[in-house]
């Protein structure tokens, strides 16, 4: 499996990162089958949160890394500070106190990704950095990145971090997917528009897409008819994203693959270095997603599914 490389993480990480919003230690044979498949298809990264299922997709992937010895042969990317009932937790109170409780329900003393689960724009950068980087120094991370953050927001991290001689922003994980979202699946989402994209292939920062497969939209259960998914509807639903279902659906007649395989390749096949957050929950649907980062397109090819080109 092809694999990229992050800024303060001395291990490739694999180019598919295995999901677990849905782990639970009520389902560990189900979490176990799951991460057992994945490491077979050659993948060593697993994305969690502080906030997936109340805290207990942390607690499941801790079990299953304490019962099976597999803590070293796993790279974790964890999350915090997403906003509460409150408001925003972007401060060094909520994420000292989520970084401690998230290690804890790891069962483990430090993760190599850590990510800022939003952004509040009304916290400046430095305030951020210096709370991230105390944490990069004291070993409890080792490189850190923000989820759903504006590339105008990073970049401002990053030249602060550079001229006071800070650790900063490592990757970046929107929303990355060859359907563009037409308004935020969830509130305060980011997806890459054409800024975005063109930010990141000038910077070459690595970016961990979520939703990489566009909820489904490719896999062919759904028509521009069939308006039952409503969610589904509301973020992807317009001409310009059936065409381009139209386009990888020709595109895999001619490749031999599967319409959603040629989705997550679209998004494996950027210029710059990318990862894609998946989440099968079985080996048929862990396998099609191996062979699909096989996938090479070219850039015209991707231009061409991207409606930039006729």
């Amino acid at each position: 499996m092809k694999s990229i490389r992050v800024k303060g993480v001395d291990k490739d990480i694999s180019s598919l990162v295995m999901g677990s919003d849905y782990f639970t230690p009520e389902k560990m044979d189900l979490v176990t089958d799951v991460l057992n498949n994945y490491l077979e298809i050659g993948g060593n990264t697993i994305d969690t949160a502080y906030i997936y299922y109340g805290g207990k997709s942390e607690e499941a992937i801790g079990i299953w890394m304490e019962e099976n010895k597999r803590r070293d042969d796993v790279i974790i990317l964890t999350k915090g500070a997403h906003p509460n009932h409150e408001g925003p937790r972007v401060s060094k109170q909520a994420i000292d106190e989520e970084l401690k409780i998230s290690l804890e329900r790891l069962r483990t003393d430090y993760v190599e990704l850590y990510a800022l689960h939003r952004d509040n724009p009304e916290v400046p950068v430095g305030e951020i950095l210096e709370t991230l980087n105390a944490h990069i120094e004291a070993g409890r991370i080792g490189a850190f990145g923000g989820s759903n953050w504006s590339f105008e927001r990073l970049q401002e991290a990053n030249d602060y971090a550079e001229k006071h001689g800070l650790v900063g922003f490592s990757f970046s994980s929107p929303n990355l997917s060859l359907a563009k979202a037409q308004e935020p699946y969830w509130a305060g989402c980011l997806s890459v528009d054409d800024p975005m994209l063109a930010w990141h292939e000038g910077s070459n920062m690595p970016l961990f897409s979520w939703s990489s497969q566009a909820r489904g939209f490719f896999t062919g259960r759904f028509t521009p008819e069939d308006r039952s998914n409503e969610d589904l509807v509301r973020v992807f639903y317009n001409d310009d994203n059936w065409e381009r279902y139209r386009r990888a659906e020709q595109l895999a007649k001619e490749k031999g693959v599967e319409t959603i395989q040629i989705s997550l390749a679209y998004v494996l096949n950027q210029s710059f270095p990318t990862a894609a957050i998946i989440g099968p929950q079985n080996k048929q649907e862990m396998v099609s997603c191996r062979q699909a980062a096989d996938i090479k397109l070219t850039e015209d090819e991707i231009k061409w599914l991207d409606l930039r080109s006729r």
